[in-house]
């Protein structure tokens, strides 16, 4: 029997096609890992616990800390008495405040989601992220089938419905560029985080962990200025690139840019292993189950 084709050659039908590779491994892969890493990410979030490797001192500078928690906003006094946790002297703002506590304490808040430092924070970079123009491509393909892939039809309501860009229900993602600023200063943020690792207790050492973090700043640094919308803001205005020396400059930072641009979609997934990878290590090491290699002869 003839196979039904649209103008063009192209079969109808959500995921028919006359492509032979094994177009679905990708869509497939990307469900996959988004699904696990939200799930992981969210369940680590609300743990409320073993995200810190350092001193229990009060004032002990160093230490490790996990970047699904950085900055602690906000912590307890209770908790930042365990040694898995970070002093209160950590929390930018000190205790709870009190609203929040009574939202908590009478159930307004679900009461299996504990106060916790960590889901205060993964809500910026987890913006950046959802709105980021690669991202969008992977999870319109893998959760929408909006197309799977090129070529590969995707479910038949979409063609019943006009599209409006992202005008209205995905309006949203034009807060892409606004979410960028927050990327950009939780760069410096983590890179203090990264610098803080090598010291225990204001000694200076080199741990596993400390690797670990650096490694992390790095790839996320990749990622962040690899984005098009900060290739956009240092030079995508420009029509002339040899007017002036500002303007060359500008035209310096923009090439650079632009190379780590055509690789965007490596660190995009590059630095979203790392940094779940970096909170599983501090976690681990937290609770005991992995040593530590490290100069200070700890953990």
């Amino acid at each position: 029997m003839a196979t039904a084709l649209k103008p063009g050659g192209h079969e109808t039908g959500f995921g028919k096609t006359q492509r032979t590779d094994a177009w679905w491994l990708g869509p497939g892969l990307t469900f996959l890992v988004f699904t696990g890493f939200l799930v992981y990410g969210t369940w680590a979030a609300f743990q409320n616990a073993h995200y810190w490797v350092g001193s229990e001192s009060e004032h002990g500078f160093g230490g490790y800390l996990s970047p699904f928690y950085s900055p602690p906003l906000f912590m307890d006094p209770a908790d930042a008495a365990r040694p898995d946790t970070t002093p209160m002297s950590h929390a930018w703002f000190g205790e709870w405040p009190s609203w929040m506590k009574r939202w908590n304490e009478g159930g307004i808040w679900p009461t299996f989601m504990p106060l916790s430092p960590g889901f205060l924070i993964l809500i910026f970079p987890g913006a950046f992220r959802f709105t980021c123009y690669y991202y969008r491509k992977a999870y319109y393909r893998s959760f929408g089938g909006s197309p799977p892939a090129c070529a590969v039809p995707g479910p038949a309501w979409r063609n019943k419905i006009k599209y409006w860009g992202e005008k209205r229900l995905f309006l949203f993602q034009n807060l892409h560029r606004y979410a960028l600023y927050f990327a950009v200063a939780f760069i410096f943020i983590l890179g203090w985080d990264a610098w803080m690792s090598y010291f225990r207790d204001g000694v200076f050492g080199v741990g596993v962990g400390s690797l670990v973090l650096t490694v992390n700043v790095l790839l996320l640094s990749c990622y962040t200025f690899g984005c098009h919308s900060w290739r956009h803001l240092v030079g995508g205005k420009l029509d002339c690139f040899t007017c002036d020396g500002a303007v060359k400059a500008r035209h310096g930072i923009w090439k650079k840019v632009s190379w780590l641009n055509e690789r965007h979609q490596l660190f995009a997934w590059a630095s979203l292993f790392w940094v779940a990878g970096s909170d599983v290590y501090i976690r681990l090491v937290s609770m005991g189950i992995l040593h530590d290699f490290n100069t200070w002869g700890g953990h």
